[in-house]
């Protein structure tokens, strides 16, 4: 189980921002942490787990409620 350190709620925003914004934030994370982003942009889907995973990144969790993308993000 994994406890949420930081949550990114960017709904609302286009693309690229979700992936920008989080890829700001993932490197200020600590080992262990986790982050939460919340958004709506389709790409999205593709962009951020990827940019992750390419920045070492483990991709715990990727869900979506209608047009809500959430994803769960830990920095190893």
């Amino acid at each position: 189980m994994y406890e949420i350190t930081y949550t990114l709620d960017i709904q609302g925003e286009a693309c690229p921002m979700p992936a920008v914004a989080t890829l700001e934030i993932l490197p200020q994370m600590k080992s262990g942490e986790v982050l939460e982003v919340l958004c709506d942009c389709p790409q999205a889907i593709n962009s951020i787990p990827v940019d992750a995973r390419n920045r070492g990144f483990e991709v715990l969790k990727i869900e979506q409620d209608g047009p809500t993308l959430r994803f769960i993000i830990k920095k190893p």
